[in-house]
């Protein structure tokens, strides 16, 4: 028999992780970069997923009380191999994909946080990332002449 409650509340925490995954990940569609709304969204699952299964929402009770730790720490250092395989060095040394590479592991951060139900702090961090993302750029170009592929150099 399934649980109504149960359903709904992993729905809720599997469903947000990945709206917010893809969303961050269509933010970087938009812009040309290599991690998607589809890699993100499922960075953001997986992560929600494994933290989950190591919770099991009230119905694992005889879990050692680290395990949840542990998942926590392997995802999160898994997916920063997967960030690094998008960073690129081109042939004058100059490193690019960072903010990709780090958008990949914050979004599994994020997903960690909803797959323990901490749905605020997940919004909330969307937020910032999406802050970060929008009006990053145009910071950097203004305040620290860093010029991204986004804008063009202005005479003046």
């Amino acid at each position: 028999m399934i649980d109504i409650d149960h359903a709904a509340e992993l729905l809720i925490r599997l469903g947000l992780a990945t709206v917010i995954g893809g969303a961050i990940g269509l933010n970087r569609d938009m812009h040309g970069k290599p991690a998607g709304l589809r890699m993100l969204g499922l960075v953001a699952l997986g992560a929600a997923l494994a933290t989950i299964s190591v919770l099991g929402l009230g119905q694992n009770t005889d879990l050692p009380a680290d395990a949840v730790s542990r998942v926590i720490q392997g995802v999160l250092a898994g997916v920063g191999f997967l960030g690094a395989g998008v960073i690129m060095r081109d042939e004058v040394g100059n490193v690019h994909r960072l903010n990709t590479a780090a958008s990949v592991w914050v979004t599994a951060a994020i997903g960690v946080v909803c797959g323990l139900g901490e749905y605020l702090a997940a919004l909330i961090s969307a937020g910032l990332v999406f802050a970060l993302l929008t009006i990053g750029s145009e910071v950097d170009h203004r305040f620290f002449g860093k010029l991204d592929k986004n804008h063009k150099k202005h005479d003046g």
